[in-house]
């Protein structure tokens, strides 16, 4: 399956919309990235809302090392292009 870089920045909004929601639902205020998790786990008391709080935050993860890496290798073809159009 391949997703194009406009497709995963568009999953992307997606994933952080709806974790915005939950972080307003439940008041989540972790104050570094390493707190987020435990932080979820004591704020947010719906079993169905925490897993899917997981899930986004895991989804997030995926797509935003694909749309990074995407990111470099078309930033890479670019380079290799101008590169090609100098020598001819």
């Amino acid at each position: 399956m391949s997703i194009s870089f406009t497709d995963a920045q568009k999953k992307l909004e997606q994933i952080t919309a709806e974790m915005l929601e939950l972080i307003r639902k439940y008041e989540l205020d972790a104050e570094s990235p390493f707190d987020v998790i435990p932080v979820a786990r004591a704020k947010i008391d719906n079993q169905q809302d925490y897993i899917r709080f997981l899930e986004l935050s895991i989804e997030g993860r995926i797509y935003g090392e694909y749309a990074d890496a995407l990111q470099k290798q078309l930033d890479e073809d670019a380079k290799q292009a101008v590169a090609q159009k100098k020598l001819h």
